[in-house]
């Protein structure tokens, strides 16, 4: 299993970084992608053009922006950089915003990073690691927390699923796979997670999907470019909310 420690070298994070706008601020990861031979300047300039194309869907939590772009010939090796900002800065997103933490993934695939984007994820949902990560003093520290803290995903529960929902991102890779593991926490919690799969995936693939799902979760930005595919669409603001997601779940099976 990869963890988070494993993409995310010490020389990949930099703490009180002044960037003028998000632009910027996917700048400074980008460079870090660069400089630990992850990505080039050109999967830098990919995850800014995603944002520009499909709006600041990678606001995925408060303060929080996970940027990245699908896998392609600037990705030179599967891998993560963390920018925490000195000021935080507008996405331009609807309720996220302002951002002061940049975690940006360079992926060769759509696969080998899975487990660690969980690990991530059940981290920043954790009020207390979330809080020791914004005062960190230094990237050393970071690392530490992210490494001591980082465990094993708990699987599913065996047995035959009934439902599926989707949890859709622009790229499928990144802000879907936080989701995905919100939602299964939750369902865990539940005892449903033998009755019901959650999928991880891209715009493209979940229209063709769509009719597969009881539901589909998403942000806001591709709710509305997913527009009527068959099946309710839920907006979830906070990925790695699980009382947001509790909501949601109980809003689409009126529970």
């Amino acid at each position: 299993m990869v963890s988070v420690s494993d993409l995310l070298p010490v020389e990949a994070i930099r703490l009180d970084v002044v960037a003028e706008d998000w632009r910027a601020a996917i700048g400074a990861a980008g460079e870090l992608l660069v400089a630990t031979g992850s990505g080039t300047d050109a999967y830098t300039e990919e995850m800014i053009r995603t944002v520009e194309d499909s709006g600041p869907y990678i606001v995925l939590a408060p303060g929080l922006a996970f940027a990245h772009a699908r896998p392609s010939p600037a990705v030179l090796r599967t891998g993560m950089a963390w920018v925490r900002l000195a000021r935080a800065v507008e996405f331009g997103h609807e309720t996220n915003d302002p951002v002061g933490l940049v975690v940006a993934l360079a992926a060769e695939d759509a696969t080998a990073h899975t487990d660690a984007m969980a690990s991530l994820a059940r981290l920043l949902a954790d009020p207390e690691t979330a809080q020791a990560l914004r005062v960190a003093p230094t990237p050393g520290a970071v690392r530490a927390i992210l490494a001591g803290e980082a465990g094993a995903v708990a699987p599913a529960a065996a047995g035959p699923a009934v439902h599926k929902i989707l949890t859709v991102c622009g790229n499928g890779l990144g802000t879907s796979l936080f989701l995905k593991n919100t939602l299964e926490q939750v369902l865990d919690r539940w005892g449903w997670s033998r009755y019901v799969t959650v999928e991880a995936t891209d715009t493209i693939s979940a229209k063709g999907k769509a009719s597969e799902a009881v539901a589909i979760l998403t942000s806001r930005e591709i709710a509305k470019t997913l527009g009527d595919v068959g099946v309710p669409v839920r907006v979830v603001d906070d990925f790695t909310s699980t009382a947001e997601a509790d909501r949601v779940l109980r809003d689409t099976y009126d529970v």
